[in-house]
């Protein structure tokens, strides 16, 4: 593979959090990266975030976790999960004392503009360009030739994509497979946190869970919002896009049977966006040559274990440090990152994919043992192999992700 006189090309499709974190973390290895990214600027197009401990301690070595914390909201009350019918709360856990003692790091949720600014921050200037959507990777040369929607051209001696779920570059390296509908839809809105209920506005991550449906607040931006996820049958609503909106009546009629201080929070959403769920099968590999594929790009996940933000950021981490360690054979490095974030990916995939049944229990005998186990489980160590995962540790690949 060719490389230029001061290091690889390294072009990196996707403005995103993957995007922008592998060219940070690139940055951070002393390699260089060139972020093409379709928007015209990098905006407000998405909602809230958790920044689990696993991404808040990658954030933290990249430089950025200060001035993220400067906007974002620290869980010190934690995780509750309480019941649709009248907010009983079937397990709760105290972030504050033990996520710190445990896996060195803090819980927060985020606006994810604010992730990406703190992101951005630790990217050179001019190493972002907008206004660039890639519609073609041809893989055939020396070089990879990237053509754009504008009718512009580039050449990089590796690409790495990070243009989510629709990726440009996994259809030219793997053809383009049919995702399967997976009956549920999504429901995002920000509320204001003066016209939010007094029990949303708590530093806490809250999941009401009920029949055949799920929803989740907890604040964002300092506390000046409220993020209101929720998940629900989607009947004849297929659209899969980030822009896609319902109505207040829409999401209303989904919850109008639940506890009532919910549904105020519901009645409050403004226009609230929707989206549907599509199922997509782990990938058996994501590298061709000098080529790969990161974040929602490799494995796309239903958003129920939130770490959709964070397995980008390991991904952009564990990437960057296995090119700069093999800088000499890229094709090999680029191999080896894909074996070291695969099989943890899957897996995650796979317990997301899972969580949706858990959650969605109708009301009886299953779902009262469900119910008596969230309150003898302490999920925060249950997964610790998620919240714990160190791609740094001398140790990190002999200890398996499984």
């Amino acid at each position: 593979m060719a490389a230029h006189e001061t290091g690889p090309r390294i072009a990196i499709l996707g403005g995103g959090i993957g995007g922008l974190a592998a060219a940070a973390f690139l940055h951070r290895e002393g390699l260089t990266g060139t972020v093409y990214e379709q928007a015209s600027r990098l905006g407000e197009v998405g909602a809230g975030l958790v920044v689990a401990p696993n991404a808040a301690r990658q954030l933290r070595r990249l430089g950025a976790l200060d001035e993220l914390r400067e906007r974002a909201v620290r869980l010190d009350i934690g995780w509750e999960f309480r019941r649709w019918q009248d907010g009983t709360v079937l397990s709760a856990e105290d972030l504050a004392a033990d996520c710190e003692r445990l896996y060195g790091e803090h819980t927060y949720t985020a606006h994810r503009a604010d992730l990406l600014a703190a992101l951005r921050s630790r990217v050179p200037a001019g190493a972002v360009v907008l206004g660039h959507k890639c519609v073609r990777v041809d893989t055939r040369g020396e070089s990879l030739r990237l053509e754009f929607a504008h009718g512009a051209v580039a050449e990089a001696d590796m690409v790495i994509g990070a243009d989510g779920v629709h990726s440009v570059l996994r259809g030219a390296l793997f053809g383009t497979s049919p995702a399967t509908f997976s009956g549920l839809c999504a429901f995002r809105a920000l509320v204001p946190a003066d016209q939010a209920p007094d029990f949303a506005r708590r530093p806490a991550q809250t999941l009401w869970i009920g029949p055949g449906r799920h929803l989740v607040h907890y604040p964002v931006s300092g506390g000046r919002f409220v993020n209101l996820v929720a998940f629900a049958p989607a009947g004849d609503h297929t659209v899969e896009s980030w822009t896609a909106t319902a109505t207040v009546g829409e999401f209303l009629a989904e919850f109008a049977q639940w506890d009532s201080r919910l549904v105020d929070l519901v009645r409050a959403s403004g226009r609230p966006g929707r989206w549907a769920l599509l199922d997509r099968e782990p990938l058996p590999r994501w590298t061709v040559g000098g080529a790969t594929l990161l974040g929602d790009a490799a494995h796309p996940m239903f958003p129920f274990f939130a770490q959709g933000a964070a397995q980008a950021i390991e991904d952009a981490a564990v990437l960057a440090r296995c090119l700069a360690d093999g800088v000499g054979d890229p094709a090999a490095a680029l191999r080896r990152y894909e074996g070291l974030r695969l099989p943890r990916t899957a897996r995650l995939q796979q317990v997301s994919h899972g969580r949706s049944h858990i959650n969605h229990l109708a009301d009886g005998p299953e779902q009262r043992e469900r119910d008596a186990r969230y309150a003898h489980d302490d999920p925060l160590i249950a997964n610790g192999w998620i919240y714990g995962y160190d791609p740094d540790a001398p140790d990190a690949d002999a200890v398996p992700s499984r």
